[in-house]
């Protein structure tokens, strides 16, 4: 007959046979390599939302100062000519 010591050994036999012939272990490592590739494609998104929402909190600042009716701020202007003389601090001779 068998004893309860042959049956135990039998059965974890039995389940290392079955975990040896899974890819169970491959599909989780996988699947936690995906996951991590796609937290870190989020994090690059929200960065970009954050950085349009500062730009939105922005420009409905200006919307609010000129309702209060003072003048667009815009940009700096272009300076047409600019110095065709390069400065460098390379003094070498050539």
């Amino acid at each position: 007959m068998y004893s309860g010591k042959n049956i135990a050994e039998y059965f974890i036999r039995l389940w290392s046979a079955l975990w040896a012939k899974t890819d169970l272990d491959e599909k989780a490592a996988a699947a936690l390599k995906e996951a991590k590739a796609r937290i870190a494609e989020m994090k690059k998104e929200l960065a970009d939302v954050k950085k349009a929402a500062k730009n939105v909190v922005a420009q409905s600042i200006d919307v609010i100062d000129a309702s209060k009716g003072k003048k667009r701020r815009g940009k700096k202007p272009y300076k047409k000519y600019k110095s065709k003389s390069k400065k460098t601090n390379n003094n070498s001779k050539k």
